[in-house]
């Protein structure tokens, strides 16, 4: 090898540990960075849902704080929950403010805050105001039979949010007040006769609350839309549909009643009263017969389908 070849071969070898020591280098600050924003991240993170903690335990401390110290309140929080309830009613859950419910009491916005310190805290008190529809009053008794004592609550629950259909459209839920604890125990209590695990009971309470809040939100769209108004044009357009032969069931059931028979019967099961009732019994009947053979209706009451 000649000297000058043999400089060629020191120098590439000198440029080449450099230039692995360069990537060695960016790689390694390249994983710093990466580690810093992880790091950054999740302190922002942290931030939020220490912020969101605060907020939601500051809507718990709504029902143990101490209203202003004055010889008599103007206010009480039944009365802000009453009036905030009848606004929602009226207008609407969006329209539901600290300054138009100052405006609907008549007294400053920032007279509001000695009472309730944020918006989270005002649904709070809304929610709970309405959880209270729900709650099986002390004067009334919970059957003792679980499928009777599921039934009173849920016709309770569906009838508080055909009330105050609104409480479809808050999006987070508040954090709980009182009135939602003690429908949860009164539920507890509605199946505390089923000699089952504690997650059955909770299953079983739960798909009844979810067929409940599943329902009433199909209802109210079936009570609020105007396909009846425009019945010709929904006939014509299903009518077309059906030309196209994608849908032969209901090609089926068109030619055995017609377009217009068979729209309005559908439209008319959609709105049948009894259908609640009906299908929550055929819940509970599902419920009951899978039931193990040790919690037969005559040990829960004497209950016979």
């Amino acid at each position: 090898m000649t000297k000058e070849q043999l400089g060629e071969a020191l120098r590439d070898l000198v440029i080449e540990k450099l230039t692995e020591k360069k990537d060695r280098t960016d790689r390694a600050a390249a994983k710093a960075a990466t580690a810093a924003a992880k790091q950054r991240l999740k302190a922002e993170l942290r931030a939020e849902a220490i912020d969101a903690l605060t907020d939601r335990l500051s809507a718990l401390d709504l029902w143990t704080r101490v209203p202003p110290s004055t010889r008599r309140p103007r206010l009480t929080r039944e009365d802000l929950a009453a009036a905030a309830v009848r606004l929602a009613d009226a207008e609407g859950i969006n329209a539901l403010s600290m300054r138009r419910l100052a405006t609907e009491l008549e007294v400053g916005t920032m007279t509001l805050y000695h009472y309730v310190r944020t918006k989270d805290e005002l649904l709070t008190l809304v929610t709970d105001a309405v959880m209270g529809e729900v709650v099986v009053p002390t004067r009334m008794t919970i059957p003792d039979d679980w499928r009777a004592a599921l039934t009173l609550i849920a016709n309770r629950s569906r009838a508080a949010l055909v009330k105050h259909p609104w409480m479809l459209d808050i999006n987070d839920d508040p954090p709980i007040g009182p009135n939602s604890v003690r429908h949860f125990d009164q539920s507890l209590a509605a199946v505390a006769t089923l000699d089952l695990p504690l997650a059955d009971k909770l299953d079983i309470i739960s798909v009844i609350d979810e067929y409940v809040f599943g329902y009433s939100m199909i209802e109210r769209t079936n009570r609020h839309d105007d396909v009846a108004d425009n019945e010709d044009e929904m006939v014509d357009y299903v009518g077309v549909l059906i030309d196209t032969g994608a849908y032969p069931h209901l090609a089926a059931l068109t030619d055995e009643m017609g377009v217009r028979r068979a729209w309005k019967a559908v439209r008319a099961a959609s709105r049948d009263e009894k259908r609640f009732a009906r299908n929550l019994a055929r819940i509970l009947d599902g419920i009951e017969a899978s039931l193990p053979s040790s919690t037969a209706p005559s040990e829960r009451g004497g209950h016979s389908t």
